[in-house]
């Protein structure tokens, strides 16, 4: 009589039960539920009148009332609108700035035949593991006479080595045949990538340039350190002046410059200040969300 044995799966191999579906649910739901509430309680308090956070005794749960009295002061001129400008400014140029930079370095290192590639991959990959400290790198700044100004805010982070891998290790994947045969062809290195290298990578490039757009939106440190003049600073610089500091802002302290209109409640202009720096990410975010998962497995596994 033959005994055949029967391989038994691995335990995250088998089909989940009821129980286990069940979970599951419940974990997403509570996940998702404890991202959503604060915005939805932040949202809520920066349209409500005064009566209703008076009646609430601080931040809105439950809606009474609506009112865009906050907003209208913040964007009607003045410090917040001009730091909105100033970080979409930002955000835009330093993002297009530091993803060309990183595009070329990580093709650049990616060609085995490339000048000094190995010795420059591993200056990078120290970085990892080395930072250059925050004095050392205020005295560049300060020599370079970048003090106070917005290219300070670019040029010391300009490209991130984490990035700058995934780039590398994605273009690496992609077929040599195809890209001798283009040089064959007389194409040349810049043509190689412009042509055949970035439409390959289309997923992976707009990760990374995500990657470095929402860091340029939320960066307030290096604006901390760097820019002197309040003319000068960036929504995240304001919202940590004026909201976690609890600083007033010029023009809204208690009296509304709208004529006619009741006193800005603090607490409405400060939920205000915190949707406006948060808000954009969210709106850019859902356009590149479906790149982002393939992207990064891409460049990050396949290499």
């Amino acid at each position: 009589m033959t005994v055949v044995a029967v391989r038994r799966r691995p335990l995250w191999d088998e089909e989940p039960t009821l129980f286990g579906r069940a979970a599951k649910g419940v974990v997403v739901a509570v996940v998702v539920l404890a991202v959503l509430f604060p915005l939805y309680v932040v949202i809520l308090t920066s349209v409500s009148p005064q009566a209703a956070i008076t009646k609430a005794g601080g931040l809105v749960m439950v809606p009474d009332g609506f009112s865009l009295a906050a907003y209208a002061e913040l964007l009607s001129g003045g410090v917040v609108s001009r730091a909105v400008l100033v970080s979409t400014g930002i955000a835009v140029f330093g993002t297009l700035f530091s993803t060309v930079l990183t595009l070329l370095a990580a093709y650049g290192l990616s060609r085995p035949r490339s000048f000094a590639h190995r010795p420059l991959l591993f200056v990078v990959l120290l970085t990892f593991l080395f930072g250059p400290g925050m004095i050392p790198t205020y005295l560049l700044v300060s020599s370079l006479g970048l003090i106070d100004t917005y290219a300070a805010l670019v040029l010391p982070g300009a490209v991130a080595a984490f990035n700058l891998v995934v780039l590398r290790s994605f273009f690496m994947n992609i077929p040599q045949d195809l890209v001798d045969s283009a040089r064959i062809d007389g194409a040349s290195e810049f043509g190689i990538l412009t042509r055949i290298v970035l439409p390959l990578s289309k997923a992976v490039t707009a990760v990374i340039a995500l990657f470095y757009a929402v860091g340029y939106w939320n960066a307030f440190f290096n604006a901390f350190l760097y820019l002197n003049t309040p003319d000068k600073w960036p929504i995240q610089l304001v919202l940590r002046q004026y909201v976690l500091q609890g600083q007033p802002i010029p023009g809204t302290g208690g009296e509304s410059v709208i004529e006619g209109a009741a006193p800005l409640p603090t607490l409405a202009v400060k939920m205000a200040v915190v949707v406006i720096a948060v808000v954009p990410v969210l709106f850019v975010y859902p356009f590149v969300q479906k790149h982002f998962t393939k992207g990064v497995i891409l460049g990050a596994i396949k290499g």
